[in-house]
């Protein structure tokens, strides 16, 4: 098939760690590579954030990145791109009526490149389907006036999943999530994201540590949001571990990074500066080794629309302490793969994370089950049949019937 990605904001060729760059840019670069892997065509529409960007670019993965001039040729933060939208629809209808490629099913990622789709897709009579990534209604409750979301992002939410043709949830939590929106259930299907198997897996180098320190590891964008400080207060009660902190800038950069200053003085508050390492960011071909330093991960945000840290974790062979939101439910099978426990609540998270560090038996039984998990239910490969599939029915129910007299 002939597929559109749209992913307005979050380019699979962006490095990772920024502020708006992180699950959304790794999911569309690796499902696009997948089903390329499948004997799709794949192209992504981004929009242009450079003046010296060239239109187009075939990525590692085989697919195709399309940069869509749409609003100035800059770095603009995801929530003032609402206004560009239009025009990165226009020019979607334009370059497929015009041209010798047009999709046949259109695959939104996030709201804003729902909308866009949306209209492209009434235009041009392609169907569309939407995967979120992430709801303001989630977002709104969880930080509050601190939320810089458009005013109108989640009536558009919800009116875009009345309107598309199928939903995409990746996780149970935001099924529910899209009901209480408003969201018809029969239009949505459960599809998780994946991991990938080759860059994640037991067996490879590891970063070097102290053999006798037991090591916590946690991972992310460097956004408060991710639970690091709840991480820092939860070592307190886990003494003789090292925590490591990967994301965010480059280590250069940590120093006059507000957020980083703001850990190091809490790590340095709370008697732990010395257990508290911020690595900086990590290119993605050596996180493994990271993740088979580590004896667990912690992954404890406040909200987390799927989650891959977990997942990349748990293909490694490692067991994770993880916070009991979104995506985390899923993947986590608490007391087999890992440990779930209330977000923001650093005694129960450093308590889960000593007793586990005291238990080299559950532990290893942990990583076992982990591994399993991680190869047996969320591989790429598996992820991209499933979604081909979607794209299959939806293609069919919009094919005009042909009457033969």
């Amino acid at each position: 098939m002939r597929i559109a990605m749209i992913s307005e904001h979050a380019s699979p060729l962006a490095v990772l760690g920024g502020e708006d760059a992180g699950g959304q840019n790794t999911h569309v670069a690796e499902l696009s590579a997948a089903l390329v892997a499948a004997g799709h065509d794949v192209r992504v529409y981004t929009r242009r954030d450079a003046v010296d960007l060239p239109v187009a670019v075939r990525a590692p993965g085989g697919y195709d990145v399309v940069h869509v001039p749409a609003g100035p040729a800059e770095p603009v933060a995801k929530d003032a791109l609402l206004p560009h939208m239009k025009e990165f629809s226009h020019w979607l209808v334009a370059r497929w009526r015009g041209g010798d490629w047009a999709p046949e099913v259109i695959h939104a990622h996030f709201w804003m490149s729902g909308l866009a789709a949306l209209a492209a897709g009434r235009q041009t009579g392609v169907p569309v389907v939407q995967t979120y990534h992430a709801l303001g209604t989630v977002k709104r409750r969880h930080q509050g006036v601190q939320d810089t979301s458009p005013a109108r992002r989640i009536g558009y939410e919800r009116e875009l999943g009345r309107s598309v043709d199928r939903v995409i949830a990746q996780c149970q939590d935001e099924v529910g999530e899209l009901v209480r929106l408003g969201v018809p259930r029969s239009k949505m299907t459960v599809i998780p994201s994946g991991v990938n198997l080759t860059t994640f897996a037991p067996l490879g180098p590891a970063a070097e540590r102290e053999p006798d320190t037991p090591r916590v590891l946690t991972v992310g964008r460097l956004v408060e949001r991710k639970g690091f400080q709840t991480v820092i207060r939860a070592m307190e009660l886990a003494p003789r571990a090292e925590c490591v902190i990967v994301g965010g800038p480059p280590a250069g950069l940590l120093e006059t990074d507000p957020y980083a200053r703001r850990l190091r003085a809490l790590a340095e508050t709370c008697g732990v500066a010395d257990r508290v390492r911020l690595v900086g960011a990590v290119p993605r071909e050596e996180m493994g080794a990271w993740y088979r330093s580590a004896d667990l991960l912690v992954a404890a945000p406040w909200y987390e629309p799927f989650g891959l840290t977990p997942l990349e974790a748990m293909a490694c062979g490692v067991p994770v302490v993880g916070t009991a939101v979104g995506g985390i439910k899923d993947t986590v099978v608490d007391g087999v793969t890992g440990d779930l426990v209330p977000a923001r609540d650093p005694k129960a998270l450093g308590t889960a994370v000593r007793r586990l560090l005291d238990d080299r038996i559950r532990r290893f039984g942990y990583a076992t089950a982990a591994l399993r998990r991680a190869r047996s239910s969320y591989s790429w490969a598996t992820a991209a049949e499933r979604i081909a599939e979607l794209y299959g029915e939806v293609t069919t129910v919009r094919r005009p019937t042909r009457v033969v007299a």
